[in-house]
C-alpha cells in the first residue's frame, strides 16, 4: 500500500528536512516514528526539501508499506512518536503511481516579514525582520518581472543541485498588514534558497535602494552576486502542494498570518 501524509513542523531546531548523519532532521524523526507504527523500516519521499530553520504547514510525503494499519493509526501513532514541533495532520491511501514530489502540480511558500524598528520577541524564530521601512507597492511592482517561466539562476544558491534553473512562477503577491508584510509565492518547483533570495532582492527595492526595474536586470543577468541578500530562514513557510483532483487529497492549509493584539 502507498500512503500519503500531510505534515507540519516548526523548523527552528532542525537542520532542514533531509536526513543527515550528525544533525537532527524532520525526515529522520518522521521515518523513525512511522517505522515504529509499522514495526518495519519506512522510508518517505517528500514534495519539497526545506532548509534549516524553515517551517511547513503543508508538507506532503508518501511511503510504501505492507503493514495493515488504519489511517488514523498512522496519523496518531506517528505524531505521538515525534517531538512536539512535528505533527502528521492527515493520512490517506493513494494509488501506486502517486509520487509526492513528481506528481505535484505546484508548490506554495509564504514569507512573513516583520517591518518595524524593533526586532521580534514574541515571534522570534517565526518571522523575518528588518528595521528599514519598506514599500510593499514598490516590491509588488518589481515582482511582476519574475512572473512566468524564467531562468532563475540569479536567485539560486551556489549549493543548488538542480539540473537547470528554469522555473515557472505563477503567483507573487505582496501584502502589508500593519507591521507585517507577506510574500506569497507559487511555482511549479523551486530552486535552493530561491524564495529567500527573491524576498531579499525585493527588500532592496522596497527600501528604495534600487529602482523597480532593477529586478528585471538581475533576472536577465543570471548572476547570484548581482541579486540582494538571502532573507533569514525564520520567516519562510512551506504552505501547500497542489496535486490533480483525481488523487482526492485534503485541501491545502491556510497560510500563516500574524497580528499583534489590538489596543482597542
Amino acid at each position: 500500500m502507498r500512503i500519503a501524509l500531510g505534515v507540519e513542523y516548526d523548523g527552528r531546531r532542525y537542520r532542514g528536512w533531509q536526513s543527515q548523519h550528525h544533525a537532527p532532521s524532520i525526515q529522520a524523526c518522521l521515518e523513525q516514528a512511522l517505522s515504529k507504527v509499522a514495526a518495519a523500516p519506512i522510508a518517505v519521499t517528500c514534495a519539497g526539501r526545506t532548509d534549516a530553520g524553515v517551517h511547513a504547514l503543508g508538507q506532503v510525503v508518501h511511503f510504501d508499506t505492507d503493514a495493515d494499519r488504519p489511517m488514523h493509526g498512522w496519523r496518531l501513532g506517528a505524531t505521538t512518536g515525534m517531538p512536539d514541533d512535528i505533527a502528521v495532520c492527515w493520512a490517506q491511501p493513494v494509488p501506486e503511481h502517486f509520487n509526492a514530489r513528481f506528481s505535484a502540480v505546484s508548490r506554495q511558500y509564504r514569507y512573513v516579514l516583520l517591518n518595524r524598528p524593533v526586532r521580534p520577541a514574541l515571534f522570534h524564530g517565526k518571522v523575518g525582520w528588518t528595521w528599514k521601512p519598506l514599500d510593499a507597492d514598490r516590491m509588488q511592482q518589481a515582482g511582476t518581472h519574475l512572473l512566468g517561466e524564467q531562468d532563475f539562476s540569479a536567485f539560486r544558491s551556489v549549493e543548488c543541485q538542480a539540473r537547470h534553473a528554469r522555473r515557472s512562477l505563477s503567483r507573487l503577491q505582496i501584502t502589508r498588514d500593519g507591521d507585517f508584510i507577506y510574500f506569497d509565492v507559487v511555482a511549479n518547483a523551486f530552486l535552493h534558497h530561491m524564495v529567500r533570495n527573491i524576498v531579499g532582492t525585493l527588500m532592496v527595492v522596497g527600501a528604495a535602494e534600487k529602482p523597480t526595474d532593477w529586478v528585471a536586470d538581475v533576472l536577465q543577468g543570471r548572476d547570484r552576486k548581482r541579486a540582494g541578500p538571502t532573507a533569514a530562514a525564520d520567516g519562510l513557510y512551506f504552505v501547500a502542494v497542489r496535486y490533480g483532483e483525481d488523487f482526492g487529497l485534503p485541501a491545502p492549509p491556510v497560510p500563516p498570518a500574524f497580528r499583534f493584539p489590538s489596543d482597542g
